[in-house]
């Protein structure tokens, strides 16, 4: 709806601003844009019912081989990120937890605290002309080397910027949210009668403590892997990652509809499957949790 809603004519853009009135209409006309917006809604959920997405007005090909090409790049990126930012999470977390009111714990806390505040493109860029510019230590974009390269060294070259700057965020949200959760769980008296039979300061957190607290650690995190695959977006187009994101922002600026929308949809349909593999990790995770 908004991107209907929004300036701009699909055929103004595929014809050019010397087009007539009568090649416009026509081409709309050939376009299915004539109907009314409901019609066009209806009939597209109906080919999606039955697993087309439609076809490309900018590209002129079916969109669901497109989506799912660039689909595998944002996965790459988004899996990435998600490792990084809950290894990186649930590490600082636990350290701040166990230490409190300590330099680590007000060091994580400011950090955290930039970390949530930073735009990713802001951060990008940043890091972009940091890492790349000034440095030369890693490239600057894309995927892939445009001459040689093409192994996984080059592959992990040009993931290292991007799915940094993807996790930044997400790594801000999980460490508070470990902090806060062990807390409460290193106060409770399982903890004191574990430290009381004499064990070792790191199995009674790792073992008892952070054990306990992996239920609302693995919310957020299934949480944030949504956020990451929208988020991706944005990155993407800083990046020139060729994912999904940057498919997406071409249909945006073509007024490709179907494309936009089927991009939409998968991101989605991604973000419920990852919601429902997290209901069902907890039962792994808790064998008190039992589905019915």
């Amino acid at each position: 709806m908004v991107l209907h809603l929004s300036p701009g004519d699909p055929a103004e853009i595929m014809l050019g601003s010397a087009a007539t009135s009568e090649d416009l209409a026509r081409l709309r006309a050939d376009l299915g844009l004539t109907q009314p917006l409901p019609v066009q809604y209806v009939r597209w959920m109906g080919r999606v019912a039955r697993g087309d997405l439609g076809r490309s007005l900018w590209m002129r090909r079916a969109v669901l081989p497109d989506v799912l090409e660039r689909f595998r790049a944002t996965l790459l990126l988004t899996g990435t990120a998600l490792v990084i930012s809950t290894t990186g999470g649930v590490l600082l977390g636990v350290l701040a937890a166990s230490r409190p009111h300590s330099w680590l714990d007000r060091l994580s806390a400011v950090a955290s605290l930039f970390g949530a505040s930073m735009p990713v493109f802001w951060l990008g860029i940043v890091l972009m002309v940091i890492f790349s510019l000034q440095l030369g230590w890693l490239p600057a974009s894309g995927m892939w080397a445009p001459y040689g390269g093409g192994d996984a060294r080059d592959l992990l070259a040009h993931l290292a910027l991007p799915a940094v700057t993807l996790a930044a965020a997400s790594v801000t949200i999980i460490a508070r949210l470990t902090r806060s959760t062990m807390l409460e769980v290193l106060g409770q008296d399982y903890i004191r009668t574990a430290r009381a039979k004499g064990l070792v300061e790191r199995l009674v957190i790792a073992r008892h403590g952070l054990r306990n607290a992996l239920i609302p650690i693995v919310t957020v995190v299934g949480v944030q892997a949504g956020y990451l695959l929208g988020g991706a977006v944005l990155t993407e187009a800083v990046f020139a990652w060729p994912g999904v994101g940057t498919l997406m922002v071409q249909g945006i600026l073509a007024r490709d509809f179907p494309l936009v929308q089927g991009c939409v949809l998968v991101i989605a349909v991604s973000f419920v499957l990852v919601n429902l593999a997290v209901d069902l990790l907890y039962a792994w995770i808790d064998p008190r949790i039992r589905y019915e």
